[in-house]
C-alpha cells in the first residue's frame, strides 16, 4: 500500500509562484512514475506532469516551461514548482504514483490563482 500526501497549495497572485510537495510511504517509490494532476471545477482530471524512475519527463502544453516537476528518492518526495502562475491554473491539484499497473492517489490541495 501506498499513501501520499500533498502540501504547500494556497492562494496566490497571477504571475506569482508556488511549491507542490508529495510525501509517499512505503518502499516502491524510486521506481515508480510519480505525476501530477489537476481538476478544475465542473472539468475532467488532467494530467499536468510525470516523472519518470529514470528521471525523464513530459509536460501539458498549457504548463510546458512554467511549471517544473522533480523528485527526490531519499525523502520519497516528489515536487512540483509552479511560476509564472495564472488564474487558468487554478484546480485541485493531485499527486499520482504508479507502479506495476496501479494508480494511487492522493487527498489534494487547491491551487487559486486570483488577485
Amino acid at each position: 500500500q501506498v499513501r501520499l500526501v500533498e502540501s504547500g497549495g494556497g492562494l496566490v497572485q497571477p504571475g506569482g509562484s508556488l511549491r507542490l510537495s508529495c510525501a509517499a510511504s512505503g518502499n516502491i517509490f524510486r521506481l515508480s512514475a510519480m505525476g501530477w494532476y489537476r481538476q478544475a471545477p465542473g472539468k475532467q482530471r488532467e494530467l499536468v506532469t510525470i516523472i519518470f524512475s529514470g528521471g525523464s519527463t513530459n509536460y501539458a502544453d498549457s504548463v510546458k516551461g512554467r511549471f517544473t516537476i522533480s523528485r527526490d528518492n531519499a525523502k520519497n518526495t516528489v515536487y512540483l514548482q509552479m511560476n509564472s502562475l495564472k488564474p487558468e491554473d487554478t484546480a485541485v491539484y493531485y499527486c499520482n504514483c504508479y507502479y506495476s499497473s496501479r494508480d494511487y492517489w492522493g487527498q489534494g490541495t487547491q491551487v487559486t490563482v486570483s488577485s
